[in-house]
């Protein structure tokens, strides 16, 4: 992991080596990705046997699973991994229907009533990739708020594995998450599928779920025939810590994310020289008995970096400018900071806050902003599959008092149409 000094130019630098990941539209990717958009469109089902043969090597008699084989799925877990999904299950729901908004009305005396209506989305899709490394507990982190806001209709798409079906346990968090249809299906054909609908696959209002690259391009070329979450790129995670901290937590925190790609950035803010020391000789000492050791130490290489601060506060403004995914506020007093953290897509307080925890059980949502889009973006929450609609009624008395305002506004405006709107209800003709 590179050395950096606090000074704005090398932050500049740290900085500008991260956003060297973004995930600009790569030309042979976007070919790829809007035949396979167009091919979707216009042979429905067909493409999506042909694709699931071609890219997964298999060969599909029927694109759904039912949800018997999902239970079943569910029922053959472990009994300890089934309690951990129950537990998790509990805690992501709970958090989430804090979110839960509902629509409100305001009456005046004169007559007038504005407020605003809250309908839940009509059907979401989740994807869930099924590859390496399969992600089953992003079904229930896109499966549960959905469910939690109303949504009537959540369909799942993930590509099947060793064979027709999907991954097992990918299988049993959708099944107790509450999905209602779950599709043997992967990649940038799945998100076609659900943006435009197939003879088998619905089409929906809005995709959510992480991806690789094809996946990402696939949804951003959909996206305004129907919504998605977000762009997400390579796991962040940035810890700041001082020299009451343990330097083989924090090692391991930042190991944690590392593993996820080479891609994947970890970086330590301290104001501890000695806790730079320790830290880095336990890296080294915990990356030798990790399975995806080769994943890390490229990651670390390209990615990771320590930042000696001249103090905590100055920690927390470079990490603004960084406005990673996961922030770690491994330090005596966390409350203390937490006030200036104002970019972060989670936070996590002191030394019994690993982020894994986050990942997996603690509730919050783990579909986070990455690449520095904290500075705009938030998680993904209930609110995301709701729509927001603007409710307004005027008595007659109440109209009379403003409609020649409305009518000084569109002709402004030189829309006499609009005017005239406004005029003809009491009894003015066009001018």
């Amino acid at each position: 992991m590179r050395i950096f000094s606090s000074s704005g130019e090398d932050i500049n630098s740290l900085v500008k080596i991260l956003r060297k990941r973004e995930s600009g539209e790569q030309p042979e990717v976007a070919d790829t990705v809007r035949e396979i958009i167009n091919e979707v469109r216009t042979r429905g089902d067909k493409a999506l046997f042909d694709f699931t043969e071609r890219f997964d090597g298999v060969r599909l008699k029927s694109l759904e699973v039912s949800r018997e084989a999902a239970k079943e799925a569910y029922d053959s877990l472990e009994p300890a991994l089934r309690s951990t999904i129950e537990k998790a299950c509990e805690n992501i729901r709970k958090f989430h229907e804090k979110q839960k908004e509902n629509s409100w009305f305001e009456a005046e005396e004169n007559g007038i009533i504005v407020g605003q209506k809250i309908t839940p989305l009509e059907r979401a899709g989740v994807y869930i990739p099924g590859g390496t490394a399969p992600l089953p507990s992003s079904a229930l982190m896109n499966i549960i708020p959905a469910k939690v806001a109303g949504v009537r209709e959540v369909i799942m798409t993930t590509p099947p594995r060793d064979g027709i079906l999907p991954d097992p346990v990918i299988l049993a968090c959708a099944y107790i998450a509450g999905v209602d249809r779950i599709f043997s299906v992967g990649g940038a054909q799945a998100i076609a599928a659900m943006a435009y609908g197939t003879e088998t696959i619905p089409k929906v209002d809005k995709i959510t779920g992480p991806g690789n690259i094809y996946v990402a391009t696939a949804k951003k070329m959909v996206y305004g025939v129907c919504d998605i979450d977000m762009i997400a790129g390579p796991s962040e995670i940035l810890v700041i810590a001082d020299e009451y901290a343990k330097p083989e937590y924090v090692a391991a925190d930042l190991l944690s994310q590392a593993e996820h790609d080479v891609l994947a950035s970890a970086i330590l803010i301290t104001d501890s020289k000695s806790l730079i020391e320790k830290v880095t000789g336990e890296i080294e000492r915990q990356v030798r008995k990790l399975s995806r050791k080769e994943i890390i130490e490229k990651s670390l290489e390209d990615y990771g970096a320590i930042v000696l601060a001249c103090s905590l506060d100055e920690a927390v403004e470079i990490s603004n400018l960084i406005a990673p995914e996961h922030v770690e506020l491994m330090v005596k007093d966390p409350f203390s900071l937490l006030g200036g953290i104002k970019n972060a897509g989670a936070i996590f307080l002191g030394e019994n806050a690993p982020e894994p925890l986050g990942d997996y059980i603690a509730g919050p949502n783990h579909t986070l902003p990455t690449n520095g889009t904290a500075r705009f973006f938030s998680p993904l929450s209930a609110s995301d599959f709701v729509k927001k609609s603007s409710i307004i009624s005027y008595s007659r008395e109440a109209l009379r008092s403003l409609y020649k305002d409305v009518i000084r506004f569109a002709e402004a405006e030189s829309l006499d149409a609009h005017a005239n709107s406004a005029r003809i209800r009491f009894g003015e003709d066009i001018e």
